[in-house]
């Protein structure tokens, strides 16, 4: 470690890190059961939201030399912010994090790969939705070609790391042609629908299924243009400047006074939505349009409950013989957005499931955004955990309100051995088969 760089880390924190967030921890040790790393690292202080917070403080004044093994400390947190429920002082253990990693990203210098695959994901991936589309229809190619086919036979994947093979293996099929939709129903709220990147490419058919059972439903549905990925993966990787530029064009995309509700289908995405006011905290112009933006957002399973589908779920024939179904939590659309009995009451309105409440839910499934492909060793550990709860419910199938988890839930499956008894399915998949299958 060079004095130059312990300077300019130091300097970082002090820069981005705010001091009077950091004094809010009161080390009281709540958050340390709600922690997912802290419980799969044999109970390791320095892989809590506790004992992160005090490294950060540390860092900030000059206390530790920085080296590997602090730097490993703030990589391995997951971002699940179960801590911030748990937590009786109401630290902002989110915004801390991705300051840290700001000043992280500001501070070291970046070799060239990395500078590479930062600017081609940040700045034109997930910064241009027409770049992402262009992505997602060359692994469309890719699938329906017979160059998958071939990939798989020769052993290409071989080379690659194990779960990138894995994740291959999981990619959703491409989308089926246009399903026969609904007629609308009575309307009752106009809402914008924020269709996100990835929701938007690879899971479009959950997008359009999802506008389907709304207008069933009685919404009158709009799908503003030149919207933007939400952001959420750049403030997570402490690209907070380019999550704002993102930020900034949703806000300009959306015309707040002709709708009541935005909309969003996945739980990380609508957390970090709703929380464009944080970004823009220190721009008054910017920060009221940011809370009339915020005050506007609503998940899709609220938004179902307030049109009253538990009702109509109720009411609707019983068409085969009762499954088990079980619910993994989106750990931002619960930690974060505060959703967690939504989901759950539309899935025990269904006549032929039967809803099975999995233990530890709550806790985080290993995806956080691209952590699992980041940090594949402790992603592996927790999914592992995980699916033997699921085996533990025996459910026929997983719901998810995210995209990230429902690639790391489906991994799980295939990895487990369970493709043949279990499924993972986004809620609004689930439910629009209820509804609309002949």
């Amino acid at each position: 470690m060079t004095t130059a760089l312990q300077e300019r880390m130091q300097q970082a924190f002090v820069t981005h890190v705010d001091d009077d967030r950091l004094m809010d921890c009161m080390r009281c040790g709540f958050c340390l059961p709600a922690c997912p790393t802290y419980i799969h690292s044999n109970f390791d202080e320095t892989q809590s939201p506790r004992g992160r917070i005090a490294l950060m403080r540390a860092v900030r004044d000059g206390q530790i030399m920085w080296d590997g093994s602090v730097e490993e400390s703030f990589d391995l947190c997951l971002g699940c912010r179960a801590c911030e429920p748990a937590c009786p002082a109401g630290v902002q253990y989110g915004t801390l994090i991705e300051e840290t990693r700001e000043a992280i990203l500001s501070a070291k210098s970046q070799t060239m790969k990395e500078k590479v695959i930062r600017k081609g994901a940040f700045d034109h991936l997930f910064a241009d939705q027409k770049k992402m589309h262009t992505a997602v229809n060359l692994v469309t190619f890719y699938q329906k070609s017979g160059l998958q086919k071939v990939v798989r036979k020769i052993g290409f994947l071989d080379l690659f790391p194990p779960f990138m093979k894995e994740m291959e293996s999981v990619i959703p099929d491409p989308p089926k042609r246009k399903r026969p939709q609904g007629q609308q129903g009575e309307v009752k709220v106009k809402v914008a629908f924020f269709a996100g990147c990835l929701m938007d490419t690879m899971f479009n058919e959950t997008n359009r299924n999802t506008i389907a059972i709304l207008e069933k439903l009685g919404c009158e549905v709009v799908i503003p243009k030149n919207q933007q990925c939400c952001g959420a993966l750049h403030g997570h990787s402490g690209e907070l400047e380019k999550s704002k530029r993102n930020a900034k064009r949703n806000m300009e995309a959306f015309q707040l006074d002709d709708i009541d509700y935005i909309v969003n289908n996945a739980g990380g995405c609508g957390a970090f939505l709703e929380e464009y006011d944080k970004l823009f905290a220190d721009d008054p112009r910017l920060y009221e349009k940011a809370k009339q933006f915020t005050a506007k957002q609503i998940d899709i399973s609220s938004l179902f409950v307030k049109l009253g589908i538990v009702d109509f779920l109720e009411k609707l024939p019983k068409k085969s013989t009762s499954k088990l179904v079980t619910y993994q939590d989106s750990c931002h659309l619960r930690n974060v957005t505060g959703v967690k009995d939504e989901p759950r009451q539309i899935l025990k309105a269904v006549q032929d499931c039967t809803f099975i409440e999995l233990p530890n839910a709550d806790l985080c499934c290993g995806s956080a955004g691209i952590y699992n492909l980041l940090q594949p060793k402790m992603s592996s550990v927790i999914l592992k955990s995980k699916m033997q709860k699921v085996q533990e419910v025996s459910a026929g199938t997983v719901i998810t309100t995210n995209p990230g988890c429902l690639l790391q839930m489906k991994v799980g499956i295939e990895r487990e051995g369970l493709t043949s008894t279990t499924q993972a399915m986004h809620l609004v998949d689930f439910i629009y088969e209820r509804i609309f299958a002949q």
